[in-house]
């Protein structure tokens, strides 16, 4: 059972370079987060700006054109958040999947433990047996009982 090659702190914690990793991930994701729902909300406030009734046919056309533009970048920042989302979920997944992981990781290592333990003590107890038994049979073939018992044929 004894998976050998490595130290016992080995698969443990996370690292000083992989903290920093997470960090530098997680302020990339909020920067995403904030810039995303920045432009939506920019785009509506034009869109809403846009959407007045002129009356020159040349200026609604063009406002029109706008509020096309306007409207396809906001569903451009919401599809960008819903990506952020999703990316969000399988982190969190495979996260788990390492924390679960590193605890089955940490669950073997105790065990091999429980199991190094419980041989040392068996060793112990199967020593002290056959030196408890020897020390019985001297006494028994030492004995004065045995030597006055008959011999069967």
């Amino acid at each position: 059972m004894n998976r050998g090659g490595g130290a016992l702190g080995s698969g443990g914690g996370p690292t000083a370079a992989a903290t920093a990793a997470a960090a530098q991930k997680q302020k990339a994701l909020l920067q995403r987060v904030e810039t995303d729902i920045g432009n939506i909300v920019d785009n509506f406030n034009h869109l809403v700006n846009v959407s007045r009734v002129n009356d020159p046919p040349v200026r609604n056309s063009q406002e029109a054109f706008m509020m096309e533009m306007r409207a396809s970048r906001m569903v451009q920042a919401a599809d960008s958040l819903l990506k952020l989302v999703s990316e969000l979920k399988q982190t969190a997944i495979f996260s788990g999947f390492a924390s679960l992981n590193d605890h089955v990781e940490q669950r073997i290592a105790e065990f091999e433990q429980q199991v190094d333990k419980s041989d040392h003590l068996l060793s112990r107890i199967a020593d002290e047996a056959a030196a408890s038994l020897k020390e019985l049979e001297s006494h028994y073939y030492s004995s004065a009982q045995r030597a006055n018992q008959p011999r069967e044929p």
